[in-house]
């Protein structure tokens, strides 16, 4: 069986693969990042890192059932290592990819500038969700805190740039 995953790049016109297991370990890192860096360095809290990759996955590989499960994986390992009750990261992180993916079946998320936006835009979504979320299904007070989510937005959508270029460079060209 190929251990590689396809995608189809409309800027470059050939396809490139990224191998399962380093999808799996960027993810891993991800969210192992998410929850334990913040406690040495609390400032990192802000950045949503599983979300990022799970976006950069539904982005690239314009599959929205895929994105979804994807999605729903890494917020669910999110939820089994945090605090969080079991599903909150789940059903928001599936929401996102599910809808990134979508997005990018109409347009080429390949550029710097749409990915910037995606990120800001998805990181605020993901914020709203997941405070929507914990006051609907768990009834606990959460403030939604809009202007420092629409900062963390930014922080977050130019660290997925970067981030996304970084990713990039892990392709392997057909």
């Amino acid at each position: 069986m190929d251990e590689r995953i396809f995608i189809v790049s409309a800027r470059e016109g050939r396809m490139a693969r990224m191998r399962r297991w380093v999808l799996l370990a960027i993810a891993l890192l991800a969210i192992l990042f998410q929850v334990y860096v913040p406690r040495f360095l609390p400032l990192l809290a802000y950045l949503e890192l599983p979300l990022l990759v799970a976006l950069y996955f539904a982005l690239l590989r314009r599959c929205p059932l895929r994105a979804a499960l994807m999605g729903a994986a890494i917020g669910l390992a999110q939820d089994s290592l945090s605090h969080q009750p079991l599903g909150v990261f789940g059903i928001v992180k599936t929401l996102a990819g599910y809808f990134a993916a979508s997005i990018s079946l109409r347009f080429d998320a390949d550029h710097a500038v749409l990915r910037w936006v995606l990120a800001y835009f998805f990181f605020t979504f993901h914020q709203f969700f997941y405070w929507v979320l914990v006051r609907a299904l768990l009834a606990q007070p959460l403030r939604f805190e809009l202007q420092l989510t629409l900062a963390s937005g930014l922080l977050n959508a130019l660290a997925a740039v970067a981030l996304f270029h970084l990713f990039d460079r892990l392709k392997e060209r057909a």
